[in-house]
This record gives structure tokens, C-alpha cells and sequence, in this order.
């Protein structure tokens, strides 16, 4: 069976839940009262029937039920003995391998931790800095949920742990990756680009990126979005995504009313993501914000911060329009 990878948040009713993960070389999961989900012989509807029924019971429709068992049945059914784990946890990550099939512990139904899985930590239970990650995983580790498939980015995890244990990158291509990421941020913040400029920066990496179409809405016609961009998957399905762009210094970092002019915009647009990127930070106020429109209107929200966006430009380039 080939091996998988996946990103998994451990953080039950909001809690950080990494410190008694490492302490018990366990992986966590919550919705612990959603008893019986262990039961190999569970359909998947029966399965989300007893998430909806603890939980979502006064849900008009089972779009939060069906996003909550999606976490849960990947945790339980989908995970394999040898799979990969990244957990991100502040600025780092940490590594785990999966040892066991998942369990139930009765006596952590309190604390939302019933639902658990043996795990060896990887780099000796050492955090690996997201810096050292590639744009693509570093964007993974940002989901906007609990548990997300990773597989396709399972060679950047390999990558992260060799260069965290043996330092094997070679130093010159490392350091002349780090000094173009600064050099480009130091670009960006430097004053020499406009917020137009910024806007049209954003514009040419997201052609770059695969956009088939990509416009920057005049400001007498901003509903909430300064780019609108399109994306086809398997050359037939459209994708818009509606992006805010944040020409701003490190400090004050984006907050939650940023948030709140791209959801305008995503409704206005009828986008099916939204993007804000700023040259500057972003708020914790505005990653509560965005997680919980995600779990509202099941729409993601993602949010580039400078170090992000320099390290795209960097890895991916710049497409002149």
C-alpha cells in the first residue's frame, strides 16, 4: 500500500493539544461524545448520521456534519500504519509516522480526546520551522479545518525532515533561496511598488500559478475583492477565487475587517475561495474570522502573509502580463 501524508491540526474545543500529543506519542482528534465510529462495519451514512445526531442535530442541512465525519473518517478509516503526519503547531511543525490502527479512550471523553492513534515522532519529537517548507506546504498546514489529505505533498515533508536532521540541502542552494525570499520581501515592503503595483504583482503570480483568467476590479467597482482570478481543473471545471491584496508593513498585521471586505467580495463575486495576500502579517483575530466563515459556509479563506508570498515568487516565479 503506498504511502500517504496528511496535515492534522491537533487542537479539540480550541485547545493546543500538541504538548500531550508529543508527552503520549499519540495523534488526537475530537468529537469524543460521536461514540461507536470504530465500528468497521459503519456505510459512511450511518457514520455521519452519528456525528449529526451528537452534534449537528439542529443543522438545517448536513454540510457541517458532513465536513465534521470527513475529519473523522480520514483519522479512522483512511490513515495507515507507516503514513505521514504534519502537524503544525505556532511557527513550527513536527513529524509523526502512524503506528497503529485508531482507538477509543473512555476516559478522555471529557477533555474531547477519546479518539486516538499510536504515532512515532519523527526528528526526535523536534520542531521543524514552516520556513524551511516549501510555498505549497506551508499553505496545506494553514487548513482551515482538522484533518486534510497531504499526499501529493509528501516528498516536501521528506524534504523538511532530511534537511531538519542532517542539514543534507546543499548550503549554497539553501542560502541563495533564503537571501532571494528576504531580498524579495525587502522588495515588496521597500516602498518602490504602489498598491496598484502590489495588485498587479498578485495578478501576474496567479497566471503564473495556472489562472485562465485574472482581472483586477477598478476601485470605483470594489464590492470586496481587488482580483478576481479563474481556474480550470481537468480543463472543464471553473474555479473563481476572490482575492483581497494588503500592500502593508509588518505591523499593524491584517485584521479581522480585511476578513469581512473579502467575504463581501466572495458573496459579490460568487467565488468559490477567497485569498488575502498582504506584504505584511496577519492577525490572529482574522484566522478566527476566516476559519469560521469556513465552517459556516464551507468556503476557504486563505491567508499569505509576506513571508508566504515571497517565498511563491521565488518558487514559482512571475508571468508578465
Amino acid at each position: 500500500m503506498a504511502q500517504q501524508a496528511f496535515v492534522l491540526r491537533i487542537s479539540p474545543n480550541g485547545i493546543d493539544g500538541v504538548p500531550e500529543a508529543l508527552a503520549s506519542n499519540q495523534i488526537i482528534i475530537g468529537w469524543a461524545e460521536a461514540k461507536g465510529l470504530l465500528n468497521e462495519n459503519l456505510s459512511w451514512e450511518k457514520f455521519r448520521t452519528i456525528v449529526s445526531d451528537t452534534y449537528y442535530a439542529d443543522q438545517e442541512n448536513m454540510r457541517k456534519a458532513s465536513a465534521a465525519s470527513g475529519h473523522l473518517w480520514r483519522f479512522i478509516r483512511e490513515m495507515n500504519i507507516g503514513d505521514l503526519l504534519a502537524v503544525p503547531c505556532g511557527s513550527d511543525f513536527y513529524v509523526a509516522e502512524v503506528s497503529d490502527p485508531a482507538t477509543y479512550d473512555e476516559s478522555k471523553v471529557k477533555d474531547d480526546t477519546a479518539y486516538r492513534r499510536n504515532v512515532n515522532w519523527l526528528n526526535d519529537k523536534k520542531p521543524i520551522p514552516r520556513s524551511l517548507a516549501r510555498s505549497a506546504l506551508i499553505s496545506r498546514m494553514k487548513t482551515q479545518g482538522t484533518c486534510a489529505y497531504a499526499s501529493d505533498l509528501l516528498p516536501e515533508i521528506k524534504e523538511c525532515l532530511e534537511i531538519a536532521k542532517t542539514g543534507s540541502k546543499p548550503a549554497f542552494q539553501s542560502d541563495l533561496q533564503s537571501r532571494l525570499i528576504r531580498e524579495t520581501l525587502d522588495e515588496i515592503r521597500s516602498g518602490r511598488i504602489h498598491s496598484y503595483g502590489f495588485e498587479n504583482l498578485i495578478h501576474n503570480v496567479l497566471v503564473g500559478l495556472g489562472a485562465v483568467e485574472a482581472r483586477i476590479v477598478p476601485r470605483s467597482q470594489d464590492k470586496g475583492a481587488d482580483i478576481v482570478a479563474t481556474f480550470k481543473v481537468a480543463g472543464a471545471f471553473r474555479y473563481i477565487l476572490a482575492v483581497q491584496a494588503k500592500h502593508w508593513q509588518p505591523e499593524p498585521p491584517v485584521g479581522k475587517e480585511v476578513v469581512e471586505q473579502l467575504i463581501n467580495g466572495i458573496e459579490a463575486e460568487s467565488a468559490n475561495l477567497g485569498m488575502i495576500v498582504t506584504s505584511g502579517t496577519v492577525s490572529e483575530e482574522a484566522v478566527t474570522l476566516a476559519e469560521q466563515f469556513f465552517e459556516d459556509k464551507g468556503i476557504k479563506i486563505e491567508l499569505v502573509d509576506g513571508d508566504q508570498f515571497a517565498k511563491l515568487i521565488v518558487e514559482h516565479g512571475i508571468k508578465s502580463s
